[in-house]
């Protein structure tokens, strides 16, 4: 292969590819797991309208800024730092490092009920009783070897995919999964919404009752915006990296921003005009997705092969998006420590499995075992959610902003003749953005 093969094999073959790529990166379990069961319980639409403002404001600043540092350094997190910022930028980047390889620690967790549940679905769910299958979770999540076996598989598949590189491997199975996502969500809607009650649940999406709207909703939706649009870890500024010269960036990050949108709304199609349809209750939590919907799909017509797409479903959205958090570390173990991706991707994933296997255990034999009340998963989970996730968008917001602007509004193509588009974008990533991300991160420690 020429060298010229090779460096193109370094990049996505164009906006498509990078686009759903960074889509991919950008839903996870947040779209698909989290969105239903967070709107369902704090009052729909009354949720789902400041989601969707803080979207096109927080999420499209973070998202911007990330992916210009990742074109501009021309590198990962820690490469682009340092050749944006210098070497104290750098330093500060190895927190996107620490991000990613914590967030695979406990994400792999959920990733491997995923697994697990898809295997269930396969085989049939033994009842339909709520207790029953919460029992159900509870032995799985449970069992040393059941929990650490899912992991293990989780962590093969997502290895299996970064270890063909960028565009054979991250972004080939970005352009096969996402739009087999996008038809298996949409069969399952329709399936749904043709359940007798289902328009109730419609209504409570998107008919806002604002008796139901309260400090707490407007903090909730900007933090689950922050943490589902992966922005804070570094895993768009590493994706920013291999674009060609030819993708616009500010138009690739509003498709980023409808397209991840998108799948948070049908999410919640998919999961509570169902929930409305079969008496069930949206506030249901968390179990929603593992206890609640095994409950639906067994009174469904072939609910059989419903649940296997659902599972199905969430397996995608788990894998495109700890796809993403892995390549943080596999490229700067590639670009800082020249290691071989072969090599980076077997080493990390060991790396990986044993920081993790606390997380898996946390809820059977290390269940009492708590550092300041929390076990290894709720630590992990705290640790990115509350902590590193927000300092790390402020971090990237304020290098782009004020300490590298010459070279990053540059690269917005699209908007070099409109000098004041430029000036708002650099208020609201310079200032807005930082604001309301440490309303969150205070937010989050008061909580």
């Amino acid at each position: 292969m020429s060298q010229a093969s090779k460096q193109q094999e370094k990049t996505f073959t164009g906006k498509v590819g990078f686009v759903l790529a960074s889509v991919g990166a950008a839903i996870g379990l947040g779209a698909i797991w989290k969105f239903p069961y967070m709107a369902g319980a704090e009052g729909g639409a009354a949720f789902l309208l400041p989601y969707i403002i803080f979207s096109f404001t927080l999420a499209f600043g973070l998202l911007l800024t990330e992916i210009t540092l990742g074109k501009a350094g021309k590198g990962g997190i820690v490469t682009a730092y340092r050749n944006l910022g210098g070497p104290f930028w750098s330093v500060l980047g190895y927190l996107g490092i620490i991000i990613g390889f914590v967030v695979l620690s406990f994400y792999s967790v959920v990733g491997g009920w995923c697994l697990l549940y898809f295997f269930e679905a396969i085989i049939g769910f033994p009842s339909a009783d709520p207790e029953t299958l919460g029992a159900l979770f509870g032995s799985l999540s449970s069992s040393p070897w059941v929990a650490i076996s899912a992991q293990v598989g989780f962590l093969a598949l997502v290895g299996f995919v970064v270890a063909f590189g960028i565009r054979g491997g991250i972004e080939l199975c970005s352009k096969i999964l996402m739009p087999m996502l996008f038809i298996f969500m949409i069969i399952l809607i329709i399936t749904g919404l043709m359940q007798p009650g289902a328009m109730k649940g419609v209504e409570y999406l998107f008919l806002p009752d604002f008796s139901k709207f309260s400090w707490k909703t407007l903090l909730d939706s900007m933090g689950l915006v922050f943490f589902s649009f992966s922005v804070g870890a570094g895993c768009m500024i590493t994706y920013g990296a291999y674009i060609d010269d030819k993708t616009e960036l500010v138009s690739s990050t509003f498709w980023i921003v409808v397209l991840s949108l998108l799948i948070s709304l049908m999410a919640g199609l998919m999961i509570l005009p169902a929930n409305f349809a079969f008496g069930m209750d949206p506030a249901a939590g968390p179990g929603l997705t593992f206890i609640t919907m095994p409950v639906i799909f067994a009174k469904l017509p072939f609910g059989y092969l419903f649940s296997i797409v659902f599972f199905f479903c969430l397996i995608i959205a788990a894998l495109t998006s700890a796809v993403s958090m892995l390549e943080i570390d596999i490229t700067w173990m590639v670009q800082e420590l020249n290691m071989k991706r072969a090599t980076a991707v077997t080493v990390c994933l060991l790396f990986m499995l044993i920081l993790s296997i606390p997380c898996a255990l946390s809820f059977g034999l290390l269940a009492d075992y708590k550092i300041f009340g929390k076990t290894a998963f709720d630590l992990a989970d705290f640790f990115v959610s509350n902590l590193g996730l927000p300092i790390g968008g402020i971090i990237a917001c304020l290098l782009a902003a004020w300490f590298a602007w010459d070279k990053v509004h540059t690269h917005w193509t699209s908007l070099q003749n409109y000098p004041g588009w430029k000036k708002v974008l650099r208020v609201c990533i310079g200032i807005l953005c930082p604001a309301l991300v440490l309303a969150v991160l205070i937010s989050g420690l008061m909580n």
